[in-house]
């Protein structure tokens, strides 16, 4: 009976000040929904760049140049990577862990389809096995060949976005493209993969290497060589087996001197977890405050209503109504003001993950959304207990002289 009388005195209280009692919600709702928001968008970024590396395949290695150990070798004595090494890796006798080795060379060009131009996000240049090693699929028509690529023919297969902004909704197989003044056939469209907020995977036109060296990058070095390893449990193998055949090549005995770089899917994928969870802290660091601000906020409210209300807490008291009472009810207040306010925020968080966010899918966090809304009730108990020890402690004398 005491429980429910101090309820309803403190939903009547809050009810006397509609507008007060609704702004204090607001702060609450604001704090509760940017931590679930906030901490939303740090797990759906870290999924989605776990969902691009892992597309890639996990026995896929990549092998860049530059010192892998951040050695002090000057720049020009760094040996780039050429087409050699990749034939190197791809002809060793010994080197059973690997399955496939494809050269890539990277450029930027615009592309031209009747009207449309168009400048794709890169133009790659490779053989057939990239599109086995990165593990692209095609959506439509076929993919070229080992026959294309050693007659250096105008073929071109496009990445889903790009296929979009040059045709629409025509069939872009069999037709012709200008790309960067020389003319390509589409041979095939690759399925979409989708990208990771910041870059288009899907926006690229990859063609024979011959081909994209002759007209655009010359028979210089190559970016880097994409390796595929013949099954995932024999990365490791292969990325020794690259070790020695391109310490080999360039000519170098000291291992920690290499002038290349080989990075596989596991180790990259541990990289950057490791960074969007500090992303996804700071974020969370960042909505707690709007909490915290929220409870200061209730600490006003109350303090303001307390003042407000002094004449009726010494009726109150003059009556018999013990100091527990009074403590209740304005302890009540503040943590009905952050309940109502906190499930207001929930509600709010959840919907708001349902969409996109400066490019990134927020991925709601189960224990994210207990644990704003239990401390936001925490934060209403605590910042609510100073204003309802005031309330409680009040004199009835001092109280009924109050004006």
């Amino acid at each position: 009976m005491i429980l429910w009388q101090t309820l309803r005195f403190a939903v009547g209280g809050l009810a006397a000040n509609k507008v007060r009692s609704a702004l204090t919600m607001l702060g609450v709702l604001i704090g509760v929904a940017s931590v679930i928001l906030l901490l939303a968008v740090g797990n759906g970024s870290s999924q989605a760049v776990k969902d691009s590396i892992t597309s890639l395949g996990t026995n896929s290695l990549t092998v860049s140049a530059g010192s892998a150990a951040g050695g002090s070798r000057s720049v020009s004595s760094v040996k780039k990577l050429t087409v050699a090494d990749a034939k190197a890796l791809a002809t060793d006798a010994d080197s059973s862990a690997i399955k496939s080795v494809a050269p890539v060379v990277t450029t930027s060009a615009t592309a031209l389809y009747g009207n449309v131009s168009y400048t794709p996000g890169s133009v790659v240049g490779t053989y057939s096995a990239y599109f086995e090693t990165s593990n692209q699929k095609v959506a439509h028509g076929e993919y070229f060949t080992n026959d294309d690529v050693l007659g250096s023919r105008k073929v071109a297969v496009l990445g889903a976005t790009t296929a979009k902004q040059l045709f629409d909704t025509e069939d872009p197989v069999g037709k012709k493209i200008v790309l960067g003044g020389t003319p390509f056939t589409v041979v095939g469209v690759l399925q979409a993969k989708g990208g990771s907020g910041f870059t288009d995977p899907d926006d690229v036109v990859i063609a024979p290497l011959p081909t994209v060296q002759n007209a655009f990058t010359g028979f210089g070095t190559v970016n880097q060589i994409l390796v595929q390893a013949s099954s995932a449990d024999t990365t490791t193998a292969a990325q020794s087996e690259i070790t020695r055949v391109l310490l080999g090549t360039h000519a170098i005995a000291d291992p920690s001197k290499a002038d290349f770089r080989i990075t596989n899917q596991a180790s990259l994928l541990t990289a950057r977890e490791s960074t969007t969870k500090t992303f996804t802290v700071l974020l969370g660091a960042v909505a707690a405050i709007s909490l915290l601000v929220g409870g200061i906020g209730i600490t006003n409210i109350m303090l303001v209503t307390v003042t407000e209300r002094t004449r009726e807490i010494g009726i109150r008291k003059a009556l018999g109504a013990p100091r527990a009472v009074i403590l209740g009810q304005f302890l009540t207040e503040s943590t009905l003001l952050s309940v109502i306010g906190a499930g207001l925020g929930v509600a709010a968080g959840i919907v708001g993950s349902h969409f996109s966010i400066v490019g990134i899918k927020p991925v709601v966090i189960p224990a994210s959304v207990l644990g704003a809304f239990g401390i936001a009730v925490a934060i209403g108990l605590f910042f609510g207990s100073y204003p309802a020890n005031r309330a409680a402690s009040l004199r009835p004398i001092d109280a009924l002289r109050h004006e």
